[in-house]
């Protein structure tokens, strides 16, 4: 028998890793609402409305297991999200919205930043991009914190159904000269739409290598 490949192998853990129910298990508007540190956590950060819940749905298969939502904001706390016994998916609220009232928007960014900063077992943030727009300066904000607090983050493009392949080709450019200047990103830059499944495989491969190992099966 022919022996997978390192990219089949990596795939076919994500494939494991998301075959286990995923379910919503706690919410927390402060620091002193955070659950007891578990399995990895993985924080999904970037603006209001560039798909963050989307993503999180795409990624375990189940379409209203995160909350969707067209008004910029509507996420005002981490919502965090267990896949299986073997991972944590955090959706943060997003940033860079003008609907907000400035101290609630205060609050939730405070929120936010203190997480990454102090949480234990938080091993990387993936940070969404907007395909279809430019990186914004709350964007490159966001980038300098995650840097100075020295926090592993992965930039992931979302929405990449919705640009035509040279656009695709500039923003992957654009976002990988952005990767290159920051010293906590991550080199690797994944290309996702929750529309089509465009790269969910890949992001749930990166995942798995990320994730507690599966249990210990014990033949009868």
């Amino acid at each position: 028998m022919q022996e997978k490949s390192e990219d089949e192998t990596a795939i076919a853990a994500g494939v494991t890793l998301f075959a286990a129910e995923s379910r919503f298990v706690h919410a927390a508007q402060s620091l002193a609402q955070l659950p007891p540190p578990g399995p990895p956590e993985i924080a999904f950060a970037g603006r209001s409305n560039v798909g963050k819940s989307s993503l999180v749905n795409a990624l375990t298969g189940r379409r209203l297991l995160a909350r969707v939502s067209n008004r910029p904001g509507r996420t005002q706390q981490l919502n965090f999200f267990a896949v299986g016994t073997r991972l944590m998916l955090v959706d943060m609220p997003g940033y860079g919205y003008a609907e907000a009232a400035k101290t609630v928007k205060a609050d939730w960014q405070g929120l936010m930043f203190a997480y990454l900063r102090g949480r234990p077992g938080l091993c990387r943030v993936l940070l969404l991009l907007d395909a279809r727009i430019e990186a914004k300066p709350a964007d490159g904000a966001v980038m300098a914190l995650l840097d100075q607090a020295a926090v592993s983050f992965q930039l992931v493009l979302t929405k990449c159904d919705a640009v035509t392949p040279p656009q695709f080709a500039a923003k992957q450019a654009e976002v990988a000269r952005l990767a290159r200047a920051h010293t906590a990103a991550h080199p690797d830059i994944i290309a996702t739409s929750a529309e089509t499944g465009a790269g969910i495989a890949d992001l749930r491969a990166t995942l798995a290598a990320l994730a507690l190992p599966p249990a210990p099966s014990f033949a009868h």
